[in-house]
């Protein structure tokens, strides 16, 4: 049975830095900031946005919410991002997606400003990604390359393989892994990569971020791999209470008896990306006063 990768205990870890970073900041008159706007009703998007002011608050950093109706007009979302902009009392931003239909996600990632993009989405900073002199990093790939980092995991020379090639997890993953510092030699899967069993079979690192189900089965991983899983889907189970349940894109048990290392869903890589979200912001509180970031 492979080793786990608690996201929960990891995370947990930076959040307790990141009290003691908070603390230091107020006592020079910085108290770190975080926006937050929310267009329309979805459940699931109303969950991560009070999970991310908990966090705000259990770190002491100051949480601002924007509750928008889903009847926003483009202009008005572009408005109210452009005044938290303008704010010096504002060192991140984050826009909830998906947004209502209707509205251009794209665009308003354009209208963050880059110093205050904490999702690390804006082109500039993608670009700086892919420069090899990243500034904000996407949260969810931070947060994995942090579980590889405080588990012990060393990814010079190895073989990762990422399964997903999406601007959010995907692409920023496999750039930061091949650069240097980390020094991985990466192969990018997808929906049409040929004999893809055989591709994923060959990696020492095994990260699965293609929306399906329990994709990836034990014989597409090597004994001994290490699997980072960062897909959440929700499934039919009439044995659960509310008649469903989370699974990751990964066959957890059957690929957990041929894994060095795994991470579980729920409690693997989800918390992580909150955590980098605080991270990213308290970052931003840093450089907008003339400081350096966070040593992690």
């Amino acid at each position: 049975m492979s080793e786990l990768i608690s996201g929960k205990i990891i995370s947990a870890q930076i959040n307790e830095e990141l009290c003691l970073e908070v603390k230091q900041l107020k006592t020079k008159g910085i108290e770190p900031c975080l926006a937050v706007v929310l267009v329309g009703e979805d459940p699931a998007s109303e969950v991560y946005v009070r999970n991310k002011k908990r966090t705000s608050e259990e770190i002491g950093m100051k949480s601002i919410g924007h509750n928008l109706p889903d009847t926003t007009t483009q202009r008005e979302l572009e408005t109210l991002i452009q005044s938290l902009n303008a704010d010096p009392a504002v060192h991140g931003i984050l826009c909830q997606f998906p947004l209502p239909e209707g509205l251009d996600e794209k665009k308003v990632i354009q209208t963050i400003a880059p110093e205050k993009d904490v999702d690390g989405l804006h082109p500039l900073n993608a670009g700086l990604i892919a420069m090899g002199i990243p500034k904000f990093i996407s949260c969810t790939p931070y947060g994995v390359l942090q579980m590889l980092k405080r588990s012990g995991i060393s990814t010079s020379g190895k073989n990762a393989v990422v399964l997903g090639r999406s601007n959010l997890v995907g692409r920023p993953i496999a750039t930061l892994l091949s650069s240097k510092g980390w020094d991985a030699t990466v192969t990018v899967c997808h929906s049409r990569t040929s004999d893809l069993a055989e591709v994923t079979s060959q990696a020492d690192i095994l990260i699965a971020a293609i929306g399906i189900p329990e994709f990836v089965k034990a014989n597409m991983v090597k004994p001994g791999a290490v699997v980072i899983d960062v897909g959440i889907n929700r499934i039919d189970d009439p044995n659960k209470a509310k008649g469903t349940r989370l699974v990751g894109d990964v066959a957890f048990e059957e690929v957990a008896a041929k894994a060095s290392f795994i991470t579980p869903v729920p409690g693997g890589v989800g918390p992580m990306t909150i955590a980098m979200l605080m991270v990213n912001t308290v970052n931003a509180a840093r450089w907008q006063n003339g400081l350096t970031e966070m040593d992690l």
